[in-house]
């Protein structure tokens, strides 16, 4: 029988090399994307089952990027991440209608890093790494 398979979900990071929150951020992804790609094959003696239990996440796609979102990649961005974390994503800011318009004044107000789960309607900003790994393995039902 015929079985399409699902894509994987795309998962951003929105990265700045001179920044080592971000490198510890895009380290962090790469593990988890690693882990989450890794599967146990037939051939193997032991029994795999405690550690496919306890990787919850599916296989993503990691894309780990310089350049700053798109206005639309913003918003929904900002959306992502509530009213009450908007000023963590963008500097200064205190609404969606104000981070859009510091964003247009300056790209360099977009603070990174800024992780993104686009299928799953989820963004984290900054390097707090339990609240990513939670991000990443808290997926919609």
């Amino acid at each position: 029988m015929f079985r399409f398979h699902k894509p994987l979900d795309i998962v951003t990071l929105f990265h700045k090399t001179s920044s080592p929150a971000s490198i510890r951020v895009a380290n962090l992804l790469k593990q988890a994307s690693a882990a989450a790609a890794e599967t146990a094959t037939e051939d193997q003696a032991s029994d795999h089952t405690a550690q496919t239990k306890a990787a919850q996440r599916q296989e993503f796609e990691l894309n780990i990027t310089e350049d700053p979102p798109t206005a639309d990649q913003l918003q929904t961005i900002l959306e992502y991440v509530g009213p009450s974390r908007i000023a963590s994503v963008v500097k200064g800011a205190n609404s969606q209608k104000e981070a859009l318009r510091k964003f247009k004044e300056s790209a360099d107000n977009f603070q990174r890093p800024v992780v993104v789960d686009w299928n799953n309607g989820k963004a984290n900003a900054g390097d707090n790494e339990s609240e990513i790994l939670k991000m990443l393995n808290d997926l919609k039902k």
